[in-house]
């Protein structure tokens, strides 16, 4: 079994969040379905619109608080730790785009976890063949985990 271990960071006042237990569970499935054994440390950061729109327009020149954003860890120089890196996750863009695409708001950040990992350890879905083969991770994945296809009824206007 992996080991992950997640500085969880509530920066914000939403109600309904998953527990940590929750939210490492959802990282050690990504790691446990790409066959990584190595022990794992991330940051969550849970944010509210504000600090979600001010970093996705500082990193990513968008004009929009999104759902998840991925900041990957990248050494320069060896480190005796596999750090991955930064999850930053609006808690209200969640439970907006939940009650808008009528999933379960626990399946929803089950979603953004296992995408925002993904992210972390390098998938992509800039192009079409990438986007595929990352969105059938996540499926796999979140199927392993008891949740529902989260593209089965797929939104054009998802933010990723």
């Amino acid at each position: 079994m992996n080991h992950v271990t997640i500085d969880v960071q509530i920066a914000c006042d939403a109600a309904e969040l998953p527990s940590e237990a929750s939210f490492e569970a959802w990282v050690e499935a990504v790691l446990h379905h790409l066959n990584s054994t190595t022990e794992t440390e991330l940051t969550l950061r849970i944010v509210d619109p504000e600090e979600g729109l001010a970093l996705n327009q500082q990193y990513r020149n968008k004009t929009y608080a999104t759902n998840v954003l991925s900041f990957p860890f990248e050494s320069p120089i060896p480190l005796p730790i596999n750090l991955l890196g930064d999850l930053v996750i609006c808690a209200e863009v969640v439970a907006k785009e939940a009650r808008e695409q009528n999933k379960p708001l626990i399946a929803h950040w089950a979603h953004m976890v296992v995408h925002g990992t993904l992210h972390l350890l390098g998938y992509d879905h800039i192009e079409d063949d990438e986007a595929e083969h990352m969105e059938q991770l996540e499926r796999d994945i979140l199927a392993a985990l008891g949740y529902a296809d989260p593209y089965a009824d797929d939104h054009a206007d998802d933010q990723h």
